[in-house]
């Protein structure tokens, strides 16, 4: 079988109770029906440690989100700069001085690591603050 993650993935998600790889033993093979006869779930070792890593890879991913990262003002101004709201209007909206919304800008940029309003509206689409359709 297939060693691509994404294949095994797709298998798993459309109900597969057991993969293995095409070049396992007989010993394995033997395991893996008694392992899913029993109710369980079996993956060969190589495929069970991919999708670890992958786990292990989206749980770091997720601890650098904007969720985790920024606190709600922060986000809060991201989403509406995002949008393409001003610093006037944003600091309207949100009852803030202008000035506190640029630092907010420049703190959002600093603690990102970005260095652009269109890096940020990026930033915030893919971190789902906002969307295109908006």
């Amino acid at each position: 079988m297939h060693a691509d993650r994404r294949y095994v993935t797709e298998m798993l998600k459309s109900g597969a109770r057991g993969y293995l790889l095409k070049d396992c033993a007989f010993e394995e093979l033997v395991t893996a029906i008694r392992t899913v006869l029993a109710g369980k779930m079996y993956l060969s070792e190589r495929i069970n440690t991919q999708l670890i890593q992958d786990y292990v890879a989206n749980l770091q991913r997720d601890e650098s989100s904007a969720f985790t990262l920024l606190s709600p003002r922060e986000r809060e101004v991201l989403q509406l700069l995002a949008e393409g709201e001003s610093a006037k209007a944003i600091a309207e909206r949100l009852m803030l001085s202008v000035k506190t919304v640029e630092t907010h800008r420049a703190q959002l940029m600093e603690k990102l690591d970005l260095h652009s309003i269109a890096e940020l509206t990026k930033y915030a689409i893919r971190e789902g603050l906002t969307s295109l359709g908006d």
